[in-house]
């Protein structure tokens, strides 16, 4: 059974078709990538599986709920592109309101925190306030924050932007040992080597995903030594077709 299944799934703002027929799904203990420029469609996309938007055209499910759904949502970790954290708190106390809001409490939320803290190596910031956070780890707090309640689905929005490679490295290998535990996750990108590391990907452009597959099937089938290489044939193709 797919932990995240999208069928036909069209979206309009006003006269702005911004999601044209996209169609995925996600199995538990995979990582699946949507990789596209800005603009593409990616954040509307993660946004309509958590139930923030809802799809004008299309079936969308998570853990068997078709979204928007409470019970649905209370499984998921979300890390947005804009970090949703309270700049007057310190690290730990962030975590602990999050925590909090997701039900966990006593020695189990003082668990979580310091395995989402050492997951993102932030645990001798912990005690600072997050205003004197730099940037990078800003977006190491959100992630710590989307992993805390140990979700089935976890979506993340470009969740490396700012982070150095050796930590960016770290965190890969964290999201497979989240994966191996069963838990689905769905990571954006226009980071092509990013690409790479998902076990499934889908190349989104313009509110269409133009190529899905594994990156080593996306390279096979076009004959290609790169996803970038990939990316850049369906592009032109694309182009060329509307001609």
């Amino acid at each position: 059974m797919d932990a995240i299944s999208l069928k036909n799934v069209h979206i309009s703002f006003g006269k702005a078709q911004i999601l044209k027929g996209v169609s995925l799904s996600v199995m538990p203990g995979g990582i699946y990538g949507l990789l596209g420029p800005s603009g593409s469609g990616k954040t509307t996309t993660v946004k309509i599986i958590v139930g923030i938007l809802k799809a004008s055209v299309g079936e969308v499910v998570v853990l068997e709920e078709i979204m928007p759904s409470f019970v649905a949502m209370k499984s998921i970790g979300y890390m947005a592109q804009e970090n949703a954290l309270y700049e007057d708190l310190t690290g730990q106390q962030n975590l602990e309101f999050f925590g909090a809001m997701y039900g966990l409490s006593g020695k189990n939320l003082e668990n979580r925190i310091k395995q989402s803290l050492n997951f993102i190596d932030l645990s001798g910031e912990a005690k600072k306030l997050v205003s004197k956070y730099s940037g990078g780890m800003k977006r190491r707090l959100a992630l710590a924050a989307a992993i805390l309640h140990a979700p089935k689905v976890l979506i993340l929005d470009e969740p490396t932007v700012g982070i150095d490679p050796v930590l960016r490295r770290s965190i890969w290998r964290g999201l497979y040992k989240i994966a191996q535990t069963g838990t689905a996750i769905l990571i954006t990108t226009h980071v092509m080597d990013e690409a790479e590391k998902c076990q499934r990907l889908a190349m989104m452009r313009e509110g269409r995903i133009i190529g899905e597959g594994t990156p080593e099937e996306l390279k096979a089938h076009y004959g290609c030594f790169s996803i970038e290489d990939v990316f850049l044939r369906l592009s032109t193709e694309k182009d060329e077709a509307r001609r």
